[in-house]
């Protein structure tokens, strides 16, 4: 008998639905035909054991019992789903043949194993386990997969990798959440400081961008434009660029904080002659943005909608799996297989049925085009999201779910867009001396930007351009009609809101000084997951480390205390850059598990013991106060990010 053992109920239903054979539902499972079973975990049914199951002693928080390190680990059943694991226990046992069917991740993969390897599958039987890797729960895309399957150990690092990770989390979280507990207990504070590996820096993140802000204090500095004429009275402008003899009157960032320089600059240029001394015109063009992934996609949802990184998650799972409009969502990957090519008309088909308002936009797809989003060396186990097959003209769908599938939609019909083809202009003009520049683009081909209007003047960070410029050469006689001071003022950084926090987050290495630890950032995802970083977010609100002002994301006096008490390695994203590097070397084969948890071991005693030597000062009236010895004990299990 074949088991096959999906990671959700939903997952379980639509491959038995996928499979031949009469159906008949049992409870937690779905028999198909005659040697056929699918179950299912609901999600984990595992967790690891509490510090009490490995010494009794662990049930009371004191500090010299710090670091708790298991000799060896412990998983126990939760008590929500035991009676699940109960089902699979039995199933397992009378099966021949395991077939893992997790989700396509780090975390699925390790979700499967470790009920396999809890139910204490017998060596043989483990070794001959096969994985079906479904990221698209239509029944042609769940067959597809049932038809592809792959033996299991192919996938043991992976496994390992999420083994470790998990591990590393609840040593990290438990002991150093035990650690600043007792010490802020000792300054009045009362609640449970909570610190993770990936949720503290992300607190850091905030509280340092509003000490910022906080010490911000604005200044003004001034600009000069300049108001051209050619002989043949068409007008454009240039901005005056400082020379090194004015670096005496710029603050660090390059701007004129003389007042009296501008006005004298004013007074040179105008009724001047001028000269374009260089122009640059060059033809360029830019391919569409690649397909979403879900940080991609809770970002852009951020900004056009003020949609939570939560409330992205959870509409774009009720897309996957209550609709089946989407493929698996918590992708990290913004590419597709070469051979979903062949379906690309099915799905523009489907698009152009479930969302009327792009109908117009799949009828100028070109699907003779490929652009980069296809490419095999870049997808693993799962691709970017995109929209399945299946026409839903009459599916009701909310309003976020309706907005999530458009821009999921909208983001894969692009891909069979031209690209946005523009010339960039550049001409500098010698006026007195003085050196003056003036930029336009000027759209030639609007190509896949025809889909997006609003980004029509997209200035990749420059200073805004010029729409036009009149015809211009190089050596051509000008006149400097007048020059004109902008007086501006230095502005603070913005507060962090969902779309930027989560962009921090992805794009981490911005914010690292170190070069090495920087080009480590940059060759990983950023602080946590595509499928943790929701959760760390709301976890912070939670804590009550973190609260909203409209849309802005602000730090908690309680949070604020926390990051400024602890020591600074543990509030950065360096050590979390190193964990995600090696974590991803273990699941390439280059590193092993024993020498990163023996190194966390070495590192986690050294912050401990900095730690208990120092005083956690955060305001006693602040934060959540835990009811007693079980609320603590959730409080700790769910600190370990």
């Amino acid at each position: 008998m074949r088991l096959y053992i999906a990671e959700k109920p939903s997952l379980g239903r639509a491959i038995a639905d996928a499979l031949p054979g009469s159906k008949q539902r049992g409870d937690g499972f779905v028999r198909c035909g005659q040697d056929v079973l699918v179950s299912w975990c609901i999600g984990h049914l595992l967790e690891q054991a509490e510090p009490e199951a490995y010494d009794p002693a662990f049930k009371s928080w004191r500090m010299e019992h710090l670091p708790i390190l298991p000799g060896e680990w412990q998983l126990q059943p939760k008590s929500a789903t035991r009676k699940q694991l109960t089902v699979l226990r039995k199933l397992v046992k009378q099966a021949d043949e395991l077939v893992h069917a997790g989700d396509p991740d780090r975390e699925g993969q390790l979700l499967v194993d470790e009920v396999i390897a809890y139910l204490k599958v017998p060596e043989y039987k483990r070794n001959t386990v096969q994985r079906c890797l479904i990221s698209d729960l239509n029944p042609d895309a769940v067959r597809r997969a049932l038809a592809q399957l792959k033996p299991n150990r192919e996938f043991v690092p992976l496994s390992t990798s999420a083994l470790a990770r998990s591990r590393a989390d609840w040593l990290y979280g438990i002991n150093l959440t035990r650690a600043c507990t007792l010490q802020g207990q000792q300054s009045g504070y009362q609640g449970v400081l909570s610190v993770g590996r990936v949720q503290t820096p992300v607190l850091g993140l905030v509280v340092r961008r509003d000490e910022t802000i906080e010490a911000f204090v604005s200044k003004p500095f001034y600009e000069v434009l300049a108001q051209l004429e050619t002989e043949a009275g068409e007008h454009f402008q240039a901005k005056w660029q400082p020379s090194e003899a004015c670096a005496a009157y710029q603050d660090e960032e390059g701007r004129v904080i003389s007042k009296a320089l501008a006005e004298n600059v004013i007074r040179r240029i105008t009724g001047q002659p001028a000269q374009i001394t260089q122009l640059n015109r060059k033809t360029k063009q830019q391919p569409a943005p690649l397909p979403y992934s879900l940080s991609a996609l809770q970002i852009d949802a951020g900004k056009r909608y003020g949609m939570s990184a939560q409330q992205v998650l959870d509409t774009c799972q009720s897309l996957y799996e209550k609709h089946t409009l989407i493929t698996y969502p918590r992708s990290d990957s913004r590419y597709l297989p070469e051979e979903h090519l062949g379906r690309a008309e099915r799905v523009v088909k489907a698009i152009r049925s479930t969302c009327p308002a792009l109908a117009e936009a799949a009828d100028g797809t070109d699907l003779r085009l490929r652009s980069k989003a296809w490419n095999d060396k870049k997808v693993d186990a799962h691709h970017a999201i995109i929209p399945t097959e299946k026409q839903a003209s009459g599916t009701r769908l909310s309003a976020n779910e309706q907005r999530l599938y458009e821009l999921i939609a909208r983001q894969y019909l692009i891909q069979f867009y031209p690209p946005w083809c523009y010339h960039d202009t550049e001409v500098l003009v010698d006026i007195a001396g003085g050196c003056f520049i003036a930029r336009a683009r000027e759209t030639q081909d609007s190509g896949w930007k025809v889909l997006f209007p609003s980004r029509q003047s997209d200035d990749d960070g420059d200073e805004p351009r010029q729409s036009a410029l009149p015809p211009l050469k190089k050596g051509q006689s000008l006149r400097c009609l007048r020059g004109e001071l902008q007086e501006k003022m230095t502005q603070p950084p913005k507060h962090f809101t969902d779309a930027t926090l989560l962009a921090a987050m992805t794009g981490i290495a911005r914010y690292v000084k170190d070069p090495e630890i920087r080009k480590i950032l940059r060759e990983t995802d950023g602080l946590g997951t595509e499928a943790t970083r929701a959760g760390i977010i709301e976890l912070l609100f939670k804590r009550q480390f973190l609260m909203r002002q409209g849309k802005q994301i602000l730090a908690t006096p309680a949070g604020k205390g926390l990051i400024n008490s602890l020591p600074e390695p543990t509030t950065l994203p360096d050590m979390t850059a190193e964990w995600e590097a090696r974590l991803d070397a273990i699941s390439q084969r280059e590193d092993s598990y024993q020498a990163f948890m023996h190194s966390l071991e070495t590192t986690l005693s050294s912050l401990i013991s900095q730690v208990s030597q120092s005083a956690i000062r955060v305001p006693a009236g602040t934060g959540q106060r835990p009811k007693r010895k079980a609320t603590r004990r959730r409080k700790a299990r769910s600190s370990k990010l």
